[in-house]
Order: C-alpha cells, then sequence, then structure tokens
C-alpha cells in the first residue's frame, strides 16, 4: 500500500503516476508550471487542508483500476515524438476552431459580456506564442534531444551544440514561456469562472466554453510532460557523456 509523503514534490507525483493530476487540480494546485514544491508547502500558502490532499492521492495511488501511462520509462525520444504528434498537434488543429468561436461570442454577447473580449485577447496571445514556442522546439531542442539519444544508443561522443552551449539554456527559456502560458490561462479559468457559461448561455457558447476547459487541460499535460519530464531526462542524458 502506498504511502503519501507530504514532503514530496508535486511533480514527482505526477510524473510517476499521471491520475494525481486529477486530485491537485480539484485544490487548484499547478502541477506543471509550479510542480516543484513540496505539498505540504503549498497546502500552507494556498490554506488548503493538508489531510484532505493526502487521502485523496491515498485513494488514487491505492486504486487498481484505470492505471497512469508510465510516460517516466519512455526513452527521451520517443516522448519527444509523441508530445510533438499529439500536443503540438493539438494546439494546431484545435486553436483556430476555438479562435473562431470566440470570435462569434465577442461579436455576438460581447455588449452584455464584455469579459469575452479579455477571454479572446489572452487566449489569441496564448497561441500565437505558443505556435512560435513549439516551432522553437521543433527545430532546436527535440532535435538536439534526438541526437543525444542516438549518440548514447550507439556510443559516440555527444553531439556538438550550434545555437548553445548546453541543453539547459533552450530548456531555460522553455520553462520560461510554460510559466507565462500557464499564467495565461489562470487568468481565463478565473474570467470564465471555471470555463462555466451563465444560465442562458446558447450552444456556441457552451461549445466555447467546454473547448477552453479540454484545451487547459490538454495544455497541463503538455507543459507537464516536458517541464517534469522530458527536460529534466534531457540534462541527465547531457551529464552522462
Amino acid at each position: 500500500m502506498t504511502t503519501v509523503d507530504p514532503q514530496k514534490h508535486i511533480r514527482d507525483f505526477v510524473a510517476a503516476d499521471f491520475r494525481t493530476a486529477a486530485v491537485f487540480s480539484k485544490h487548484k494546485i499547478d502541477f506543471c508550471c509550479k510542480g516543484n514544491r513540496p505539498i505540504s508547502e503549498v497546502c500552507e500558502q494556498k490554506k488548503i487542508d493538508l489531510d484532505s490532499i493526502v487521502y485523496d492521492l491515498n485513494r488514487v495511488l491505492n486504486s487498481t483500476t484505470e492505471q497512469s501511462i508510465d510516460y517516466k520509462s519512455w526513452p527521451s525520444d520517443l516522448l519527444a515524438d509523441y508530445i510533438q504528434k499529439k500536443h503540438h498537434r493539438y494546439v494546431l488543429e484545435k486553436a483556430p476552431v476555438l479562435k473562431q468561436f470566440l470570435d462569434r461570442l465577442c461579436k455576438v454577447h460581447g455588449a452584455r459580456n464584455p469579459e469575452l473580449f479579455k477571454v479572446n485577447e489572452l487566449f489569441t496571445d496564448s497561441t500565437n506564442e505558443l505556435l512560435r514556442h513549439m516551432k522553437d522546439e521543433e527545430e532546436i531542442l527535440f532535435p538536439y534531444i534526438r541526437e543525444m539519444v542516438e549518440a548514447k544508443n550507439s556510443g559516440a561522443p555527444k553531439p556538438p551544440t550550434e545555437k548553445f552551449f548546453t541543453v539547459e539554456k533552450p530548456i531555460e527559456k522553455m520553462l520560461h514561456e510554460h510559466e507565462t502560458e500557464g499564467d495565461r490561462f489562470r487568468e481565463i479559468s478565473e474570467i470564465t469562472n471555471d470555463y462555466t457559461p451563465p444560465a442562458d448561455a446558447c450552444n456556441t457558447y457552451r461549445v466555447a466554453y467546454k473547448m477552453l476547459d479540454e484545451f487547459e487541460k490538454d495544455l497541463h499535460l503538455h507543459i507537464h510532460l516536458e517541464n517534469n519530464i522530458l527536460f529534466l531526462d534531457a540534462i541527465e542524458l547531457e551529464k552522462s557523456f
């Protein structure tokens, strides 16, 4: 039987078993961008009952159903491919559709619900930055991670870096940008009351808010896989040469 250690970092729980992410989300605790903190510290800062979190985590971790995917066991090149093909593609496919819904909401309901204009602005800024951010990952960071894995598997020396001295430099930039987008979506969530449409909302309103909620959830997993698994593994891999 698993017993929760309150001093264990949030990101380590989620990296080991992604089912715990639902517990942290329930208590509005950031597990992706700000997961490098022990549970006890976060509960004290946010005035959350520690026993309640520990109870929920124990219940999840000791459940034998709905086992989480063990992303932590994946080699770095496979995880980079998965993130690019699943989460990057998700942003590319969903962002334009969601933008159309938000534009329509602003046009039809903006006069009565002016907060929609701020939601639209934040989402537009976020997706524009995410597209640039993902391009940097796909053209610079991910290829270098794949090169390191290939070199390590073949016994070759560490591949040369052309644009950075160490893999930690681009990772540092990516981490900062992740935190910015996490903050943006926290603001969107607050403005929309956790994506709760008005009681008299039309179908477009409801669909847009549901899509925003799903977009944020996907972004949380996306950032978690990079911050708490892929980037840490890449730093350790580089040090192993």
